[in-house]
Parts: C-alpha cells; sequence; structure tokens
C-alpha cells in the first residue's frame, strides 16, 4: 500500500483527523488532490512528516518554527536550522527563569502563611487580591514587569510584603 487514507494517516501518525486538516490548513503537511470524487490518498511518508512536528512540538516549537524546519528538512543550511533552535532555547530559558521566580513567590507566599497563623488576614488571598501596579515598584524594571502575566507580577517576591 503505497498510499493512506486521512484516518488511516491520523491512526499511523498517532493523531487525530482534524490535527491532519489543522496541519494542513497551516501548509505543514500538503492536500493531496481527488481523482473523480474518491478519497485523497496521502503518500505513506507523510505519516514520518506528521511524526516530525508532533516530535519539534514537544520540544516547544511553535508551528511557525516547525514550518521553517520543514522547509530546512534537507539539513544542508545548517546554519538556520540551528538558528531556529538556538532562539528556541533562549525562550525556554526565560521561561525557565520565569518559573523560578514564581517558585520563590510561591515558596515565599507559602512560608509568610505558616508563620503568620490565623491572626493576620492569609498572605497567599492577599497577594492573589492586591491591585498595586507592580510596574511602579522601583525594584522591579519595566522591561521585565512587561513581560509577566499580572499574577506573576503581584507574586514577585520584591511586591509581597508582609
Amino acid at each position: 500500500m503505497n498510499s493512506l487514507t486521512i484516518g488511516r494517516l491520523a491512526k499511523a501518525a498517532g493523531v487525530g483527523i482534524e490535527t491532519i486538516r489543522y496541519y494542513q490548513r497551516r501548509a505543514l503537511i500538503p492536500v493531496p488532490k481527488t481523482d473523480l470524487g474518491t478519497f485523497r490518498a496521502y503518500p505513506i511518508e507523510i505519516v514520518d512528516r506528521v511524526r516530525f512536528i508532533k516530535r519539534a512540538q514537544e520540544l516547544g516549537f511553535t508551528l511557525d518554527e516547525i514550518g521553517t524546519l520543514l522547509t530546512l528538512d534537507d539539513g544542508v543550511n545548517r546554519r538556520a536550522i540551528r538558528k531556529v533552535a538556538a532562539d528556541r532555547l533562549i525562550q525556554i530559558r526565560m521561561k525557565l527563569a520565569d518559573l523560578a521566580q514564581m517558585e520563590h513567590a510561591l515558596a515565599e507566599l507559602i512560608q509568610a502563611c505558616e508563620t503568620h497563623g490565623r491572626a493576620a488576614q492569609c498572605p497567599i488571598i492577599n497577594a492573589l487580591s492586591a491591585t498595586q501596579d507592580v510596574s511602579a515598584h522601583p525594584a522591579t524594571s519595566k522591561r521585565s514587569a512587561a513581560k509577566k502575566s499580572p499574577v506573576q507580577r503581584e507574586l514577585h517576591p520584591k511586591n509581597l510584603g508582609d
């Protein structure tokens, strides 16, 4: 069998039919032509392409980045491939730094909640309810404040107080 229906392609690649259609709309995989109203016949090689897309997504690549990688799939332009991967690595490291800040803030809130006891209002609830604009806080740079969500900004250790 040299070709697959969309259902068999999806099953072989471990995705749903709608995923195949979505990848087609995003021009990540080709849409085969139909012959006189019959089913579309997908080349068997498309299974590997769909698996490539899924593996790249698991590594955090966006579909736009994956599209770029697919145009470079012959491996000749290694500089361009490295650039896409290096850019993704930078973004992952930035996310990890944000997660580390969030972890530290939550750990401090939990510690504050444990040490304040029942006499004071819960520091976690206070931090989540606060309306203070932390971008105006002198210890917080405008660049980092602009990149964080409101909850991340509120939970930043420098903005917690008691």
